[in-house]
């Protein structure tokens, strides 16, 4: 009997995440389902089983917490081998940051670079001496400039990407495959949720959850360091490079000002 490849992919219960888990699913992967709410992660679980045969472990943990935290580590170093992991779990808030609540700002911090640093560490650390895995950490566009309405979230995504970049180059030659993807506005039930009026932003500032997640397990696929789905983003990317930092700030707090829902999460 063949064994599956497995999969452990973080914030599964909705968003990118849940499409994550989708696609790994359809691609012959059995899963690690890691995110606070049991029941949703119990309902996919069910749903990739009767799809594609997929089976599914489920992990209810709040990356926020250390202790939680370490549940997912001793399942990634422990458990069955893990031939992927997608570190997506991550949220922001919109709103000036002196009039944000401190709570909110460090929890940012806690879930989208101390829990991603944690798993990436114990991803790598049983990866690299067998010398076979994949890790791709999910940053998004906004690590590109400084985002004015949302300095703390900009600020994890850019140490997400830079961290990335730097784990792909160390572990080059060992045959382990890391990949940041940076994703921009993306068509998920988040945005609803978290009561964005997103109009604002034009069309074809956005991508459909499928494209993202598609793009990005082909960028793992073959080892890019850096993937950003969608030529508008590209070109939000490579833009700050050659512009005076006043005026990509001035430009990344227009685009901001366009997400007019207070304490809103930020896309990607």
């Amino acid at each position: 009997m063949t064994t599956k490849p497995i999969a452990l992919v973080t914030g599964a219960s909705t968003g990118l995440g849940e499409e994550f888990a989708r696609a790994l699913a359809a691609s012959g992967h059995d899963l690690v389902l890691v995110a606070r709410t049991g029941p949703a992660l119990e309902k996919l679980a069910g749903e990739l089983e009767q799809s594609h045969g997929a089976k599914s472990e489920v992990l209810v943990a709040d990356l926020s917490e250390v202790a939680q935290r370490a549940t997912v580590v001793g399942r990634i170093a422990d458990g069955a081998p893990l031939d992927t992991v997608i570190n997506n779990a991550g949220f922001g808030r919109y709103g000036s940051f002196y009039q944000m609540p401190l709570a909110g700002e460090l929890g940012q911090i806690d879930v989208n670079i101390s829990a991603l640093v944690t798993l990436s560490h114990a991803a790598l650390g049983v990866m690299v001496p067998r010398r076979s895995g994949k890790l791709l950490n999910v940053s998004s566009i906004g690590a590109f400039a400084p985002a004015p309405g949302g300095a703390t979230y900009s600020a994890t995504k850019a140490f997400v990407l830079s961290f990335t970049e730097a784990l792909h180059h160390e572990v080059a030659e060992s045959g382990v495959h890391v990949t940041a993807l940076c994703p921009g506005f993306t068509r998920t039930e988040f945005q609803q949720r978290a009561g964005v009026q997103s109009s604002g932003v034009p069309n074809a500032a956005w991508s459909e959850a499928t494209d993202v997640v598609a793009a990005g397990l082909a960028a793992l696929d073959r080892n890019k360091a850096v993937c950003v789905p969608g030529f508008l983003n590209k070109f939000v990317a490579v833009s700050p490079r050659f512009g005076p930092r006043g005026m990509t700030r001035r430009i990344s707090a227009g685009v901001m000002k366009r997400l007019d829902a207070p304490q809103a999460p930020t896309p990607g």
